[in-house]
């Protein structure tokens, strides 16, 4: 039998980190990792802005990253076993309801009806790491990259908080079948540690 867990949250969240360490697990050997979305394209200026500037826009990001998940389906139809995604289609779409929120777009309503004619992976259970908006700068101005671009649209914290709020207000209607928060305000090591613990105790079930 197949399951699907996924693993979502902010931008500097802890997630690479606790995958890499999850990998390790004996009890996931046999998983299926997929990374970001983004990982999967090669040429940096190809990745899709993520402060769009227009419903269209917002549209077009969305289809180039459904492509990946296309390609995601496919690989995972070959595999039998437990699949692991760093991001999932809600990724995808948090993105849209915040910038519907932000700028009203109104594109999260048309998203959702793609997602449902499109292929993609549908998580049995995804875990949130929710992360402070202090503790995000702070953590990527300790990567260095703060100088190289001081403005990050992803750390807005107007959008954390619609973004975050797509996975955790009632009524939201997320894609994956069931969604946990966990504190990601830990270290790594910390987060990595309760990653480890939920993915096993879900692989169980």
């Amino acid at each position: 039998m197949t399951v699907v867990l996924g693993l979502e949250g902010p931008s500097y969240g802890g997630k690479t980190s606790a995958l890499g360490r999850l990998k390790r697990v004996p009890a996931m050997q046999d998983a299926l990792f997929f990374p970001c979305y983004v990982k999967s394209i090669p040429c940096r200026e190809d990745i899709p802005t993520p402060s769009t500037q227009s419903a269209d826009e917002q549209i077009e990001a969305f289809m180039k990253f459904m492509d990946i998940e296309a390609a995601r389906v496919h690989a995972a139809a070959e595999h039998n076993g437990m699949i692991v995604l760093d991001r999932t289609v809600d990724t995808l779409l948090a993105h849209a309801h915040a910038m519907d929120e932000m700028y009203g777009f109104g594109v999260l309503p048309e998203l959702r009806a793609r997602v449902e004619k499109l292929p993609h992976l549908r998580p049995d259970f995804t875990l949130y790491l929710d992360v402070s908006p202090e503790l995000l700068h702070l953590r990527r101005k300790a990567a260095g990259h703060q100088e190289v671009e001081p403005e990050y649209f992803l750390h807005d914290p107007v959008f954390l908080a619609h973004f975050r709020d797509y996975f955790v207000q009632p009524g939201r209607r997320p894609v994956a079948g069931e969604v946990a928060l966990s504190s990601g305000d830990g270290d790594r090591q910390a987060t990595a540690a309760v990653v480890q613990a939920l993915f096993t105790y879900w692989a169980g079930r």
